[in-house]
């Protein structure tokens, strides 16, 4: 079949992909077949492709591409997550756009106004991922909000209040003024920032010039003051005991504590209590019986307890505060500071510690059978195992998981309210069952619906996502659903490692809670794609390429390659487009290779025996790769298993066995090595094709007519039998004679077209199988094996073999020996380097075995070198 002279992705790419979703290739259903399962992290419907996305998808998509072709019955789910903070966020700013506060609409209004949205951009991302070649099964596509995945949510929710896990706590809380909402401790990011330190004057009750300067970087908060604390052991402060001091501003008498909290070395040694905005205030509040003084609505702006202040944002009211503290005189100082702050990881607004009725769930529990699992049994294992360490130390300090957000767009908390106090509520999948359990709790059967509120607050987004791998099977509402049981428990799990606590650990808790079972059998850790200053990739540096570019600039396949070759399981990829250029000429030379077989002529002629000795040994060399690459997917090495492929086709294939195979110019090749190479060149399709799926369903189809069953996607991937290592090793040797002979003919400027003789001393004892080989390539007329040196010759050596090629008349023999001269200075000059270092007590003390003996063979083989350069001089000269 005949195919263009360029490679051209914009050709194949869409061509390709509407087959593969048009034939159903995809498409999963349970049968006889070993399953193999993936559930897709699934993607904030607010996101775009970004470089994370690209490399965690690449990742899925190769793991379940192979999986298919190894004969299981592939299973890949897509889907999107609500994410509630961030859609809501992309609605409220939506609806200013056209002049609607949310405040202004019901909140019926509002979840209308989000859908809308989200069908109008929810589905974004999964279409680029399309671009990108993912195999899913999007007949299976789920949202976190679709009808089933949200009785899944309700179920669990009822399930784990009846068991006395869930309960509504006062609680201090992460709260986001900007999403006007709380934050779990895993989405607060503290980062470290530079402030000032104000040192503020407080009167003491009843004394004339009586003061206690405390130090705070948040002078705002002095209006919500109930106390001034120092320690019981402090000298300074004995006489204070049982007096009281004035808060400025406010002017409110507070008392002055004793408490072993405070450090007496810490600044002035005296702090101000605040219980309502600082967890540590908080507990000498509970301690000492101190009043609360909430001073923030909940915007974060100055509420009635802020007097003249009110309404004014916090760091607007910081501003005013502190010159007034100024004019007051009691403005001591201020110094700069570094502290780490707590910033939302949804808004990147400043956190306020708050005090709110939250709902919590209790985790101390839960945790166990998860801990075990993944450190104890190995039922679950992450890779790399590094991760291990830090799954301990998270699961092991878990505190109770606050699961309420104080939103509209989410799953609705199902607690309603029949009465006035704290414990008028029941927990009920709907109002009707919420009307009837309400009615049985009061004996009021008179009870309607109208005297019912719901809960206002949505859970958590992550609380729907814990439930992933079983709620996608619909796993919690049908357990004995035909494909939660063929499916679940899931493969492998693909994610990025800044949610291992989020999204990775809870699953694994959700999974043995609910199910008794695993949720999934392995987690890869993707690293985190850093440029090449190795700052993560972010649009607030500027510094993250548009996905979707580079694959309009390169393909789909090259910037698959080229991320997967930066990327190690775990750790962070330094990601440069030039790696995407590496994956274009990579694409080429896969492309090349098929035009240049494709384009020989074929004759049913006799075989030469240097290509049945080529197609022999490439078949004992794939298959020891084979055997990498496999051990490279069973340990999760990725970019390890790519990086064999690539070394195969670019190395081993291209240059190498078709250099030997090839006819000479004009010459038709013979087709019994013809049908050899084809189904060599299928077989490395195959290991290509979940790398570069593009291009190699394209060449396969290339090769020969197929039908629709016969498509390289669902073809099977190359069987594993035995090699011979004794012969790869012998052909490299060979090809190290290849390698010095073109050096020697480079060097002495002896033109390829003139035939040359090869005289051979084999102290070696090399196999003489593959000198017809070393004849083709190296145009040799005569190889002759011989028990003396051989006089009048240029010589070269390969470990002990000596070579040798006898003198042209045109070589001049001064410039010769000047050459080797050269050549000997330099050699001697290595040794020299060579030997300072292993005569370097430091280093052979320190270095690993492994690295001194391959200093030592360096030095053995300048030795040899020299040798040889001197005893070729020596006949030069002679």
């Amino acid at each position: 079949m005949s195919i263009s002279s360029n490679y051209n992705f914009n050709d194949i790419e869409d061509k390709w992909y509407s087959y593969w979703i048009k034939n159903k290739y995809f498409h999963s259903q349970p049968d006889k077949r070993e399953p193999y399962t993936i559930v897709i992290p699934p993607p904030n419907i607010t996101g775009v492709l970004h470089m994370g996305h690209m490399l965690n998808n690449t990742i899925q998509d190769i793991l379940i591409r192979r999986a298919r072709l190894l004969g299981k019955n592939a299973c890949w789910i897509p889907g999107t997550d609500h994410a509630s903070i961030a859609t809501e966020a992309k609605v409220v700013e939506s609806l200013k756009e056209k002049g609607i506060e949310k405040n202004e609409i019901t909140r019926e209004e509002f979840i209308n106004h989000a859908w809308e949205w989200k069908h109008k951009y929810g589905d974004i991302i999964l279409d680029q991922l399309k671009k990108i070649g993912c195999s899913c099964d999007w007949d299976k596509t789920k949202f976190t909000l679709d009808e089933t995945m949200s009785k899944s949510v309700i179920s669990v929710f009822i399930d784990l209040f009846n068991k006395g896990l869930i309960y509504r706590g006062y609680r201090m809380v992460n709260w986001d003024p900007k999403a006007q909402t709380t934050l779990s401790d895993e989405e607060v990011n503290y980062v470290e920032k530079s402030d000032l330190l104000y040192y503020v004057k407080y009167k003491i009750e009843g004394e004339e010039d009586g003061y206690l300067t405390i130090a705070t970087t948040r002078p705002e908060t002095i209006l919500g003051d109930t106390a001034i604390c120092v320690n019981p052991k402090d000298v300074r402060y004995k006489k204070l005991k049982g007096k009281n001091a004035i808060v400025p501003i406010v002017d409110r008498k507070v008392p002055i504590i004793f408490d072993d909290y405070v450090d007496i070395e810490y600044g002035t040694g005296c702090l101000k209590v605040t219980p309502a905005h600082d967890i540590n205030d908080k507990s000498i509040g509970d301690r000492h019986n101190l009043e609360f003084i909430d001073i923030f609505n909940a915007d974060a702006s100055l509420n009635d307890h802020g007097l003249h202040h009110k309404g004014k944002n916090r760091f607007k009211a910081r501003k005013d505060i502190l010159i007034e503290l100024d004019k007051l005189g009691i403005l001591v100082k201020q110094e700069q500071i570094t502290h780490n702050v707590g910033i939302s990881e949804r808004t990147n607004e400043i956190i306020e510690p708050k005090f709110s009725h939250q709902w919590f769930l209790k985790m101390d529990d839960l945790v166990k059978p998860a801990i075990n699992s993944v450190l104890v049994d190995n039922e679950i294992r992450l890779y790399p195992n590094k991760f291990d360490k830090t799954f301990r130390n998270w699961m092991e300090n878990i505190r109770d998981w606050n699961i309420s957000r104080q939103l509209y767009w989410g799953h609705q908390i199902p607690v309603y309210y029949y009465g006035i106090e704290k414990d008028d509520f029941v927990v009920a999948r709907d109002i009707d069952q919420a009307l009837d359990l309400a009615k049985v709790k009061t004996g009021n059967n008179n009870l309607t619906k109208d005297k019912l509120k719901q809960e206002e607050d949505v859970l958590d987004t992550w609380f729907s996502s814990w439930l992933w791998p079983i709620s996608v099977f619909d796993g919690i509402n049908n357990p004995d659903k035909n494909d939660f049981k063929y499916y679940y428990p899931t493969s492998d799990l693909v994610t990025g490692p800044d949610i291992l606590f989020f999204w990775v650990a809870r699953m694994i808790i959700a999974g043995y809670e609910f199910k008794h079972k695993k949720p999934f059998k392995n987690v890869y850790f993707t690293g985190i794609v850093r440029d090449k200053q190795r700052r993560k990739m972010s649009k607030s540096l500027g510094n993250s390429p548009d996905a979707l570019k580079l694959i309009s600039e390169f393909g789909a396949d090259s910037v698959r390659v080229g991320l997967m070759l930066s990327s190690s399981a775990g750790n962070d990829l330094l990601f440069d487009e030039s790696l995407c250029s590496q994956g274009r000429s990579f694409a080429n030379k896969i492309w090349n290779s098929f035009r240049l077989i494709n384009g020989w002529e074929i004759e049913d002629i006799d075989q030469p025996k240097h290509s049945s000795v080529a197609l022999k040994w490439y078949e004992n060399k794939f298959q020891c790769v084979l055997a990498q690459i496999n051990d490279h997917f069973d340990k999760f090495r990725i970019s390890d298993a790519l990086m064999s492929v690539y070394k195969l086709i670019w190395d081993d294939f291209c240059s190498v066995l078709l250099e030997i195979i090839k006819p000479k110019f004009s010459k038709p090749i013979d087709k019994k090595t013809h049908d050899s190479l084809i189904s060599i060149f299928e077989n490395n399709l195959k290991l290509l094709h979940p790398f570069m799926p593009f291009i190699s369903e394209e060449l396969w189809q290339s090769i020969r007519n197929r039908k629709v069953d016969q498509a390289l996607v669902i073809s099977k991937w190359p069987t594993s039998n035995k090699y011979d290592t004794k012969s790869i090793e012998e052909f490299k040797f060979a090809y190290q004679v290849i390698t010095s002979i073109r050096s020697l003919r480079k060097k002495h400027n002896i033109p390829f077209r003139d035939a040359i003789e090869l005289s051979v001393l084999n102290n070696q004892k090399a196999s003489k199988k593959h000198d017809s080989i070393i004849k083709k390539i190296c145009n040799i007329s005569n190889l002759l094996y011989v028990k003396t040196e051989v006089k009048d010759t240029i010589s070269f050596r390969v470990k002990t073999n000596t070579y040798y090629v006898p003198l042209s008349n045109e070589v001049n023999i001064e410039d010769e020996i000047l050459k080797l001269e050269n050549e000997l200075n330099y050699n001697i000059g290595f040794l020299n380097s060579v030997d300072k270092k292993l005569s370097n007590k430091k280093f052979v003390e320190n270095a690993p075995e492994s690295v001194i003996e391959i200093e030592k063979s360096k030095k053995s083989d300048a030795l040899a070198k020299i040798d040889l350069i001197k005893e070729s001089i020596k006949k030069l000269k002679s």
